[in-house]
């Protein structure tokens, strides 16, 4: 079986060496990624400029491609044939931070895995909680176990999982939760600066997100330690109101 592994923090990232090396283990592994960091690119493709796309080596001495797209971009191409047969899975990670909630909707990693199903092929995102000392030793040796999993026993082509593992050690993770998306509480604010020609620029910043750590969900059970593993798919209909909007009767 052939593995994509690709990430959006790019292409020197340590986390994608990490998974690199752990899916190496599972099967055959083609990595393509940005030539840099594309955090936040949520579910982007190029369309009015040209992608190129370069072979490098890796830290690891292996070959790899990195590309000047998006991590969406990364995906499509490979889909298409640039490293020669169709991925069987795509692996996207390790994120340096967490993909929680709301977060879905804004991240390059798990962007590149929608674009994996939007192609009929399963996919995971793997994410680490940290911003300065990461811990991706637990996270690739899980996504490893992971994929060996979705790959022998099978997996609906329509979803892709959204893991995030507590950067602990293996032994101090307590366990694995199948969770849903928690609430995310966002806390931007507008930062205004002035250029050196008394034009105004603009920041957004703001504390680092939290959550309702309401327990079922990825945010609890990253804040009780345990690895959250989320099933996500495509389809973003409101069942519900289905119904409900049918009893409004609308018309011109």
């Amino acid at each position: 079986m052939r593995v994509l592994v690709t990430n959006d923090d790019g292409i020197d990232s340590e986390g994608l060496i990490s998974l690199k090396r752990a899916i190496a283990a599972v099967g055959d592994v083609v990595v393509i990624a940005p030539d840099h960091n594309w955090s936040a690119a949520g579910h982007t493709k190029t369309m009015h400029k040209p992608l190129r796309v370069t072979k490098v080596t890796l830290p690891d001495g292996d070959h790899g491609f990195a590309c000047d797209g998006t991590p969406s971009d990364c995906v499509a191409l490979s889909m298409l044939g640039l490293a020669g047969e169709r991925p069987s899975l795509v692996v996207s990670g390790i994120n340096k931070g967490v993909n929680l909630g709301g977060d879905i909707t804004y991240s390059g990693t798990v962007a590149a895995a929608m674009e994996s199903v939007v192609n009929g092929v399963p996919a995971i995102a793997v994410s680490v909680p940290a911003f300065r000392e990461w811990r991706f030793e637990a996270a690739a040796e899980f996504a490893a176990k992971l994929s060996r999993l979705l790959l022998s026993t099978g997996f609906p082509p329509d979803a892709l999982l959204n893991v995030n593992v507590p950067a602990l050690p293996a032994d101090e993770i307590q366990g694995v939760e199948i969770t849903r998306l928690g609430k995310r509480i966002y806390r931007d604010r507008l930062i205004e600066r002035q250029d050196p020609f008394g034009r105004s620029y603009y920041w957004i910043g703001g504390d680092e997100p939290t959550g309702n750590a309401e327990e079922g969900t990825d945010i609890w059970a990253l804040a009780n330690n345990r690895i959250s593993v989320t099933p996500i798919h495509m389809d973003l209909t409101n069942h519900p109101l289905i119904e409900q909007l049918k009893g409004w009767k609308l018309a011109l």
